[in-house]
């Protein structure tokens, strides 16, 4: 059930107690805000699959690669429209009725840190906004286009990624989980759990992926370096 607050607000979040003075609730259904956000997510990676199955100059890209370029075009839509939306209108939200807003009032069921304008979320939000919206978008175009800083780009945004997660689980494992209800099939492991730690797991392979990759650029470079001394 909502909590009633003492100010005569109700709202859906945790913990009980916590004061949301401009509440209002969302019009529009849980159904509408996912298949919105999977359905775009969708189109980008959908759009994103098929651009990258195009033969360019240097021949077609391999299946894992066109999937890492995929998710780096999912990313950008992701952090620069969704979590950029929040990162400037943070404040406004509990009581904003914009889409992009009740998509957050929605998410926040998971995670009240975001309804509240929580400090480290608002900043970390910020952060993954502004940074690695834009070098989403870049890192699609560098391996369009067979850019030699395309692993570099890969490593960078993977390694700002899954430290953000890292940071974002870890925080609310020191409050004791008290902004979700803990256990609960939706809110919490779907939202809260599932939905955050994929930037856990995929960052953590593309990490290690650019890693090789550029450790064998470096050991190329080296061995070349050296036969060119010998001669």
């Amino acid at each position: 059930m909502d909590a009633t607050k003492a100010t005569g607000v109700f709202h859906p979040y945790w913990p009980r107690d916590l004061l949301i003075p401009t509440y209002v609730a969302n019009d529009r259904s849980m159904s509408e805000i996912l298949v919105f956000l999977f359905s775009v997510s969708g189109v980008f990676l959908l759009v994103t699959w098929i651009i990258t199955g195009q033969k360019g100059a240097t021949g077609r890209l391999s299946t894992p690669r066109r999937l890492a370029v995929c998710w780096f075009a999912v990313c950008g839509f992701i952090h620069g429209v969704i979590e950029g939306w929040f990162s400037l209108y943070y404040s406004a939200i509990p009581g904003d009725q914009s889409f992009l807003s009740q998509l957050w009032k929605e998410y926040s069921k998971g995670d009240s840190r975001y309804v509240i304008a929580d400090n480290f979320t608002v900043c970390m939000e910020t952060v993954t906004a502004w940074l690695w919206g834009p070098f989403s978008f870049w890192a699609v175009f560098a391996f369009l286009n067979n850019k030699p800083y395309r692993f570099v780009l890969q490593l960078i945004i993977s390694l700002g990624q899954l430290y953000g997660a890292v940071l974002y689980f870890f925080t609310e494992h020191r409050d004791g989980y008290a902004h979700s209800e803990l256990g609960h099939p939706i809110y919490f492991w779907f939202y809260f759990v599932f939905m955050n730690v994929l930037w856990i797991f995929i960052p953590f392979v593309l990490i290690v992926d650019a890693w090789r990759q550029l450790s064998a650029a470096q050991t190329h470079t080296d061995i070349t370096k050296s036969q060119s001394k010998r001669n």
